[in-house]
């Protein structure tokens, strides 16, 4: 089994301060997202990823898949690679390791995806 693409919280910090352009999923429950968001995150539930194919197959940009601790993630990330999708990226510890290092939350997410 191949490994997925991750990347730490620093890591991603630093390159979104760096003005890199990325899309920014999250795959948590509604009832999570309430509690905050990365901010410009898009939201969509895990279970619609397979539903959702052609958003991840058609984004021209990287795209940074987050959850609660990176568990959930990483597993859609695994799932698209085996649909051929490559563009994804695991931000390992999630949201929790996010708002530990104190990063910033959103309390609206941006939008859900389509």
């Amino acid at each position: 089994m191949s490994r997925i693409k991750e990347i730490s919280v620093a890591e991603f910090s630093e390159l979104l301060d760096a003005d890199h352009q990325f899309e920014i999923v999250d795959i948590r429950t509604p009832t999570e997202i309430e509690r905050g968001v990365i901010p410009d995150a898009r939201t969509l539930s895990m279970h619609l990823i397979p539903l959702k194919l052609d958003f991840f197959m058609s984004a021209e940009k990287q795209i940074v898949i987050y959850c609660r601790t990176g568990s959930r993630s990483a597993q859609a990330c695994r799932f698209l690679n085996e649909q051929g999708i490559h563009n994804v990226i695991n931000l390992r510890g999630g949201i929790v390791k996010w708002s530990n290092s104190g990063l910033p939350l959103a309390v609206d997410p941006t939008q859900a995806i389509p």
